[in-house]
């Protein structure tokens, strides 16, 4: 495959070989590579062609290599993504999991919900706990949320 590459005072013309797809890599090693070929002058859409072929699907895109592209000539140095804001990932701790084993084991036919309201969380911490992480089924063990609550309500007024 024949690439173009353009330094700043001259144009020379270069094939890229490329030997075995990786197997593996990271979005910063792709963005180690957009650096230093933006740097050499290497057009955006020459930089994607080589990258395309050899990390295939999991290849960047196109768009994520123009706007890195041009975070890197607007002085950008650092090829780490940082956080963003928004909603936070779901927090699972040791004490949580704890906390609805605890409840789960005292009172097999609890619901989601309640779990959610006495802890304090939202539906899908409890949840994940429940159905990820301690693998109970929802037939076996929880409660619908149609059943009578009533045996409940001397556990979660302790």
């Amino acid at each position: 495959m024949a690439v173009r590459w353009r330094n700043a005072t001259r144009r020379r013309s270069s094939s890229i070989k490329v030997a075995a797809p990786l197997a593996t890599c990271t979005e910063e090693e792709q963005r180690s590579v957009i650096r230093f070929l933006s740097s050499e002058g290497v057009k955006r859409i020459e930089i994607h062609r080589p990258m395309k072929v050899q990390y295939g699907d999991a290849c960047l895109s196109l768009r994520q290599v123009y706007e890195w592209t041009r975070n890197f000539m607007n002085g950008f140095s650092s090829v780490t993504d940082y956080p963003r804001p928004g909603q936070a990932h779901r927090v699972v701790t040791p004490k949580a999991i704890a906390a609805v084993e605890a409840i789960v084991k005292e009172i097999r036919r609890v619901t989601v919900k309640e779990i959610a309201a006495h802890l304090d969380m939202s539906h899908g911490s409890p949840h994940h706990i429940v159905h990820d992480v301690l693998q109970l089924e929802n037939k076996k063990y929880l409660r619908s949320s149609f059943d009578s609550p009533s045996y409940l309500d001397e556990f979660f007024l302790r």
